[in-house]
């Protein structure tokens, strides 16, 4: 039978070295009958001695002298040629090795893409050198994994053998001789074990890591629901300060048209009366010129009868007006432009009010519900069971000194505090001859004599002596109000860093700080002052919220 007939018959894993696992290169018999590349047989027992089979383990006391098999060798020589065959057709279907890509390591001249890596043989495979792993069953117990570079990274570099052990002690991975060589008295697990055990831990951050990523989306969608929100907010009030700004231009050119008017209109009676007077002046001069020529014909007149009958109705002046009273008066301006910018100022007036209850409506959109902390209050204090007044009582209590209780000053915090966003509250002051209003941040001092102000982190207004309003800033700015306000609307903005307060009956701004840096926590401030004979035991009442219409 010939070569190539005998290669129809034979399959080619007969025809695989079982040391390189590639078909025979220059194959040779050892004395066992066994066959293999010249140069695996060679390099095997170049670092193997006593010298012994690979496949059956026959030990052979001398070097055994290698034997070409010359029928072998031509039978594989058919099987690589058409090995080579079938790798150049199935390389175009194969994906070519691009780079960052782990390549064939068997693979000549152009490297395909590899499928798997060998943990037992170090070496990544295309598909097609893939096929002894998956075939042979010797190498079917090898280990295989997705590809990977650096398979030598998986050998333990002291002992050269695969690491396929865990030291959960130094949390490393170890080969089996590190198990009793360097860490003997250690607790090790497969590698598997400790892979599913890290593999779950992983899920969990995984899951983590998710609800933190789902987190910040909807803190993306929060933010954009927030621009919406101010670029609404924004053309609003773009749209209502047009509008606003739109009235008073028409109604400065309107008291400017009527106020010009309103002079034009003088003058042009006084002019009027000017022209009456100069026209009857001139109709008398032209009466007195026509007498004059009379008198002069008659003068020289050498009738005698004539001139002495003509003499009495001519020697009289014809009758005309006494003018000596008469005058024209250049009329009288003042206090024209005075009453039309007074009236402007009541329409600028009209205009603020409208703007000032705008306001007030969207700030009491941001209303909380407050609720006064007697861990916080002076023990002179009384507060109502439901937390909502306030007033100086008659005797001091006998309270635990805690460090958050006010000592000196006769002063109560909220319970709530903020430390983002808006917040509003409404605190009625009707019938008190002094209190102190605001809110103040978390670390202020409480003990002793207390200086309110901004510095001292207090952003507060005050009545002192019935109708002395200061708001203590830096340095304080003394209040002018219309009106004794009975309920203060307090609002903050602690981003945009604003306190405000309102004259709520009014819908009038009493005073605003901005500008504010807020780091910590804002309580509400609250502060009854001193029951003055009588004249200040009315309450201070947090009070509902009541929406301007």
């Amino acid at each position: 039978m010939s070569a190539a007939a005998a290669s129809c018959l034979l399959t080619e894993d007969q025809f695989l070295c079982s040391i390189c696992l590639d078909v025979f290169t220059d194959p040779v018999t050892i004395p066992c009958g066994h066959n293999f590349c010249k140069t695996c047989i060679t390099k095997y027992w170049d670092i193997n001695v006593p010298y012994h089979c690979p496949n059956c383990k026959k030990v052979f006391y001398t070097r055994p002298e290698l034997q070409v098999n010359t029928f072998i060798s031509e039978v594989a020589a058919q099987f690589r040629q058409s090995a080579q065959q079938k790798a150049s057709s199935s390389s175009s279907e194969q994906q070519v090795s691009k780079p960052g890509e782990v390549p064939c390591e068997i693979c000549t001249g152009t490297k395909l893409k590899a499928l798997k890596s060998c943990l037992v043989c170090l070496e990544s495979y295309c598909e097609t050198h893939l096929q002894p792993h998956l075939t042979k069953p010797g190498l079917k117990r090898h280990q295989l994994i997705d590809p990977v570079e650096d398979l030598e990274g998986r050998m333990c570099p002291k002992h050269d053998k695969l690491l396929e052990l865990f030291c959960k002690t130094d949390q490393t991975c170890v080969c089996m001789l590190c198990t009793v060589l360097d860490h003997k008295t250690h607790d090790f697990v497969p590698l598997k074990e400790e892979y599913e055990g890290k593999k779950a831990e992983l899920g969990e951050t995984d899951g983590e890591l998710q609800q933190m990523i789902q987190k910040r989306r909807l803190k993306i969608e929060e933010i954009k629901h927030s621009v919406k929100l101010s670029k609404e907010d924004a053309n609003r009030e773009t749209a209502e300060g047009v509008q606003v700004f739109t009235a008073l231009k028409e109604s400065v050119e309107r008291s400017q048209a009527e106020l010009i008017d309103t002079i034009k209109e003088k003058q042009r009676k006084t002019e009027k009366q000017a022209e009456g007077f100069i026209k009857e002046l001139q109709q008398e001069i032209s009466e007195l010129k026509k007498r004059s020529t009379e008198v002069k014909q008659l003068s020289q007149s050498e009738d005698h009868l004539l001139l002495l009958q003509s003499f009495t109705s001519l020697n009289a002046a014809p009758p005309t007006k006494d003018w000596t009273g008469v005058s024209v008066r250049p009329p009288s301006y003042d206090g024209t432009v005075v009453r039309a910018v007074s009236q402007l100022e009541e329409t600028l007036s009209k205009q603020m009010k409208k703007l000032f209850e705008a306001e007030l409506k969207r700030v009491q959109q941001s209303a909380v519900d407050l609720t006064l902390d007697p861990d916080t209050a002076n023990p002179w204090l009384i507060l109502s069971d439901d937390g909502k007044q306030v007033n100086y009582g008659d005797v001091k209590k006998n309270l635990p000194d805690k460090p958050e209780r006010f000592g000196s000053c006769v002063s109560v915090l909220a319970k709530q505090s903020f430390s983002s966003g808006r917040f509003y509250y409404e605190v009625q002051v009707k019938g008190k001859t002094e209190w102190d209003l605001g809110v103040a941040r978390e670390s202020i001092n409480r003990k002793g004599n207390i200086t309110l102000g901004i510095q001292n982190g207090y952003w507060t207004i005050w009545l002192r002596n019935e109708n002395e309003y200061k708001a203590l800033a830096d340095p304080a700015v003394r209040l002018s109000l219309k009106s004794p306000p009975q309920k203060v609307g307090v609002f903050v903005d602690y981003e945009e860093g604003l306190v405000s307060f309102y004259d709520v009956d009014a819908a009038a701004l009493i005073y605003s700080f901005t500008g504010c840096c807020f780091t910590e926590k804002l309580y509400p401030y609250f502060n009854p002052s001193l029951n003055k004979t009588g004249k200040n035991s009315a309450p201070l009442i947090i009070s509902p919220v009541n929406h301007t219409e």
